[in-house]
């Protein structure tokens, strides 16, 4: 039988605060990227949909990342794979900071992006075996980091981009996060005993009921609405430098935009994950997902320094709950023993959308000369994952009679 003791311990808590400081340092890499992206454009000259390419090959690199990262954490344990990712950003960094075009700074990017990825997907699928009762919010907490990394880092890195440029950001970030995550990483070696997994996999639909679906048919069908979530997501988290550096407010008033949001995205995490200890993650994915696209709505209109810092605001206390909520949807209905695997292809999905919005605005601001059809090419794309998720929720208050395990 497994040890009801390791849920929600002491120890669980204390293993939160560590995994919360280290997504918080880890993640770096998927905001980096968008600091610097007005000045890699000014330098090398190019478009803004080529400008945004580094952060595209990041996005793909941080998708790829949390499938192969989250496996290998199912077997191997999350503290070896914390320890060779950060390595791999380091040296992702070096070659960063050493390029001399944007095809070489958009391909280190991508490796930089794969070890980024161990300080999201893998982190939420370790620290969700150590919790029970309180899942949502332990995975929330863990997501949080991903947020916190992008409210603290673009006003940090942005003073060392306007004193040193944009290489010495690549340098600091070399050394910050192979020093830091290093020994961070070690102090979680214990493991989740066997049986507990065992036992805390159930059969296939997990605690709460059946949806119908297949795991696999469920994950493929989950993968879709974070495409759909996150190409719309992207939107104002990609873009929202330049378009204030458009609009004549500077970078640096574009950062701290970002950082509101973000920090607004931690707000709605937390209040996520308490809300999904009670409603289920489906229910609390469709709220988020509805918010989001209220707020998309209100970008429309705005342009005035004062309601582009509301809207930003109130995007980030909309869609902060989204991603966690997939994860927690993955061990509500599928086995304890597949959560890496499970949850890195589904956050995998929902990184590939980030990557392919925050190319496609690119492209759409390239063409049209603004951003506004970019919005709404956002709000269509959300309306399809709200779509599949009230299909999904249609299927899970339906009572079902548990079946065997399908794969």
């Amino acid at each position: 039988m497994s040890d009801p003791q390791i849920f929600d311990s002491r120890y669980s808590w204390t293993r939160l605060a560590v995994t919360l400081v280290i997504a918080t340092i880890g993640n770096v890499g998927m905001w980096s990227v968008i600091v610097i992206l007005p000045a890699v454009q000014a330098e090398f000259g190019v478009s803004r949909a080529d400008s945004a390419l580094p952060y595209t090959l990041t996005m793909l690199g941080f998708a790829l990342g949390n499938l192969v990262i989250g496996r290998a954490v199912d077997r191997f344990g999350v503290t070896y794979a914390l320890i060779g990712a950060s390595l791999l950003s380091g040296l992702g960094y070096l070659g960063a900071a050493a390029s001399g075009s944007m095809l070489m700074l958009s391909l280190v990017h991508f490796v930089i992006g794969l070890g980024t990825a161990a300080s999201f997907g893998p982190l939420i699928a370790d620290i969700s075996h150590w919790f029970f009762r309180r899942r949502g919010i332990a995975v929330a907490v863990t997501a949080s980091g991903n947020y916190l990394s992008g409210a603290i880092w673009p006003i940090v890195l942005a003073g060392v981009l306007a004193d040193h440029g944009w290489r010495a950001v690549c340098l600091a970030l070399a050394v910050i996060v192979t020093v830091l995550v290093i020994p961070l990483a070690l102090l979680l070696r214990r493991r989740v005993p066997e049986l507990t997994m065992t036992a805390t996999a159930g059969h296939a639909w997990g605690p709460r009921g059946g949806t119908g679906f297949s795991p696999r048919a469920l994950a493929w069908l989950l993968a879709l609405a974070g495409v759909g979530c996150c190409v719309a997501m992207s939107m104002p988290q990609v873009h929202i430098v330049a378009l204030c550096v458009d609009l004549g407010y500077g970078p640096a008033v574009g950062a701290e935009m970002l950082s509101l949001m973000l920090l607004g995205g931690v707000v709605s995490r937390v209040v996520s994950g308490l809300v999904a200890d009670r409603l289920g993650g489906v229910l609390t994915l469709l709220i988020g997902s509805v918010l989001q696209m209220l707020a998309l709505f209100l970008y429309l209109p705005a342009g005035g320094l004062v309601s582009l810092y509301m809207v930003s605001l109130v995007f980030g206390l909309a869609q902060g709950g989204i991603v966690p909520a997939y994860a927690l949807i993955v061990r509500e209905y599928m086995p304890a023993r597949e959560a890496g695997a499970r949850v890195g292809f589904v956050i995998m999905a929902t990184i590939l959308g980030m990557a392919l919005g925050g190319w496609m605005s690119g492209w759409i601001h390239d063409v049209t000369g603004s951003y506004q059809l970019a919005f709404i090419n956002g709000i269509v794309w959300n309306a399809m994952n709200i779509a599949i998720m009230l299909l999904i929720l249609s299927r899970t208050l339906r009572p079902r009679t548990p079946q065997p395990a399908r794969a």
